[in-house]
């Protein structure tokens, strides 16, 4: 059986692992939406689909209200309004608004994981019990999903002109070299 000291260190581990998975999917939503104008970032793909618009709002909401007094409210906080998330803003005036909220809801959850010293604590969602490592790792999956999902409308949206977030069509061979060479 572990003993207390050897559960936090493993849970300070999977914690920095947890802030590094953030940090690469924030990364990569990011450079998927710099290639989109504010007026892209409204287009639906296809009808009853997710601009990119819903999904930052959605993502920008989901952090506060997760993030936002972890330790000690409810990470479904009363004041999120999550249908609102859903729904198209009425003006391409409002996405630069949207990015701030963006970089805002994620200082949130950065700023949260630096102070956190393990993930062995309790904390609750919708009034259900769990352990912050299993709360931090959910979010990590969710939010990976929600990055692949800007990738993939900025592609659609871009076409031939999206420029790649990791190793372009035909050249692996010539990114592995690269990488060998490195050594």
């Amino acid at each position: 059986m572990p003993t207390p000291s050897s559960a936090y260190a493993l849970g300070a581990a999977l914690l920095a692992t947890f802030c590094h998975n953030f940090q690469q999917y924030k990364t990569l939503a990011d450079r998927a939406l710099v290639q989109l104008s504010d007026a892209e970032w409204g287009q639906q793909p296809a009808p009853g689909s997710n601009s990119a618009v819903v999904i930052v709002q959605h993502m920008a909401g989901n952090l506060r209200s997760r993030f936002t007094d972890f330790l000690t409210t409810d990470g479904e906080k009363p004041t999120r309004q999550r249908d609102q998330e859903f729904e198209e803003p009425r003006d391409v005036a409002d996405i630069p608004a949207l990015r701030q909220e963006w970089e805002a809801a994620w200082r949130i959850l950065f700023n949260l994981l630096n102070e956190l010293q393990h993930g062995v604590r309790i904390v609750t969602i919708r009034g259900e019990a769990h352990t912050v490592l299993e709360v931090v790792q959910r979010q990590v999956a969710h939010y990976a999903s929600h990055a692949g999902q800007l990738v993939q409308l900025a592609k659609i949206i871009r076409g031939e002109g999206f420029q790649s977030l990791s190793i372009p069509r035909g050249q692996s061979r010539q990114f592995n070299q690269t990488m060998q060479n490195r050594k």
